[in-house]
Formats: structure tokens, sequence, C-alpha cells
């Protein structure tokens, strides 16, 4: 994940977070850097109106299973596309994006999102989660406590092993809380425990990368003037951490529900996770609340 140095360093996150495969960053940052200029997206430097530096931030997983990911397809045009393109609203899940030739514990992934909303000394904040999930084997997939990894352990990839432990994922926490950069780093680190329900233990190959940012506090993190801010005590924090791990567990489920079996480079398939074996896995161990009539649903 480029551009976090500044970020770790200033405190401040200064332009937008792009999510592209592992060979293809250079392509994205160099791209969103051009964006910007011709954008104007940018705080010139003091005197100097059509001067500026950026840092942009690009996180990355492989997909090379499944992409020719040293065909350099990426290119700037895509990365314009996206900027010029995102607006508010549903956020596509699944095989999209940055997401389109992830494996998420043997399963095709890729791209999944959630949210929380909590109460707070008589406010209501959100917390909002995005995943790129490429990562974790089948033997220790979970969902809702459920083993569905040992329920399901066919439908294995046409490649490889899917107990391989390779494999990453990059989760972005977004919330309006207002925060400090501790906080917010605080924040970020409990998305972790969000995976680890799903069956995580962030093996040697996973390069599990987290990033939180608030969007309290408008205006304050400018480079050159003073600001004022309001942050909440970190003993208000608990119900942040809890919508951060929750939110997360359902993001990466979300992500390979909506995902679609792909084939990809040299006929390389990697099978979806199937929607009535997983119902069945649920059903299986008493998690799944259905309709006692199932003719008025």
């Amino acid at each position: 994940m480029t551009g976090t140095t500044w970020i770790e360093e200033s405190g401040w996150l200064e332009g937008p977070v792009m999510i592209t495969n592992t060979h293809s960053v250079g392509t994205v940052r160099d791209a969103t850097i051009e964006w910007a200029h011709k954008k104007k997206f940018f705080q010139p430097l003091a005197n100097e109106p059509n001067t500026f530096w950026m840092l942009p931030v690009v996180a990355e997983t492989y997909d090379g299973d499944l992409n020719d990911i040293n065909g350099f397809h990426v290119t700037k045009e895509h990365t314009f596309a996206a900027l010029d393109n995102a607006k508010p609203g549903p956020v596509a899940e699944g095989n999209v994006g940055g997401g389109t030739g992830m494996m998420t514990h043997g399963f095709k992934g890729g791209i999944g999102t959630s949210s929380r909303v909590v109460t707070l000394d008589g406010k209501t904040y959100t917390v909002g989660i995005l995943v790129q999930s490429n990562y974790g084997i089948r033997d220790t997939f979970t969902v809702a406590g459920v083993p569905v990894g040992r329920e399901i352990s066919d439908l294995t990839t046409t490649y490889g092993d899917h107990n391989q432990e390779n494999g990453s994922i990059i989760i972005v926490v977004a919330t309006d809380a207002p925060l400090l950069p501790h906080q917010l780093k605080r924040l970020a680190q409990r998305a972790a425990m969000g995976i680890a329900r799903n069956g995580s233990y962030a093996s040697n190959g996973s390069g599990d990368i987290f990033i939180a940012f608030s969007t309290a506090n408008p205006g304050a993190w400018s480079r050159e003037k003073s600001a004022e801010v309001t942050s909440l005590a970190n003993d208000s924090m608990s119900l942040l951490f809890r919508a951060t791990v929750e939110a997360t567990e359902e993001a990466v489920i979300n992500a390979m529900v909506a995902a679609r079996t792909m084939t990809g480079i040299n006929g390389n398939t990697a099978h979806a996770l199937p929607h009535d074996r997983l119902r069945g896995a649920l059903r299986k161990y008493g998690r799944l609340n259905e309709p006692k009539n199932p003719a008025k649903r």
C-alpha cells in the first residue's frame, strides 16, 4: 500500500484510496497523480498555484492465478475512468474492479462491503468497510461459526491447491465518527479480528493491509493552516471497534456471495461459493433463520 509513510507521519489522508492488482500499482499510482494534476484536485504549495506533490494510496492483492498479471492490462485510462465515475450509492461487489481475479478461502472472491450504525453520546455514526478479498484456505473457512469450508470440500480450483497459504486482503475502514489519527489506527487494527472470524490466521503468505479514515472535521487536514478538531473519548470507542469487526466479517462474506465462477488465464477456473450449499451448511448447524411458512416469503 503506497503513500502510507506520509499518512503515518502526518496523520492525514489527502486523496483517494485506489485498489488494483499487484503488478499494476505503479501504473495506478502515476495515473492518479496525473489525474489530480489535470483536475486540479490538489492543495497547491505556498505561492506556487500550479505546483503540488502527492503520495497516492494504492493497494494491491495478487490475481495471477486468474489474470495475465504480466500482461500489464491496467492502464491510466482505467484509472481515470475509476476516478471520474466515483459516486455515492451502492458499491458493486464480487468480480469487479481490482477484485475481478481474486480468490477467498478456495472460492471466488473479490470486492465486498458492509456497514454498521452506532450511537455514542446521543449521536449516530456509521462505520463502513470495503474489502478486496483474496486470502485464506478452504479448511478454515467459517461462517457464523459454521465450518463451511469442511462442509463444502469439493468445487476446488482447476489449478494449484485450495489449501495453499497464499493470498492477501486489503481492508478500508471509513467512518464519520470524529477520531484522531491514533484512534483510527486502533480502529484499523480491529479489522484483523473480522477476518479471523471467517477463518484467517494471517499465514506467512498473506499480506493483510488495512487503512482507516474519518470524514469528520472537514478542512482540518490543511498542511499550512491551524485548525480546531473534535474527537471522541477513547472510552467511547468500544462500539466502533465492534462495528469494525462485524462489518469486516460480513464484507468478506458479501464478496464471496456476490462473486461468480470465473475461468481465467490458461483455463484456470475458480468456483463461486454455492448459495444453496452455504444455506444448507448453516441450516445443519442451526445458524439459518428461515420463515416458518416459506410460501409467504
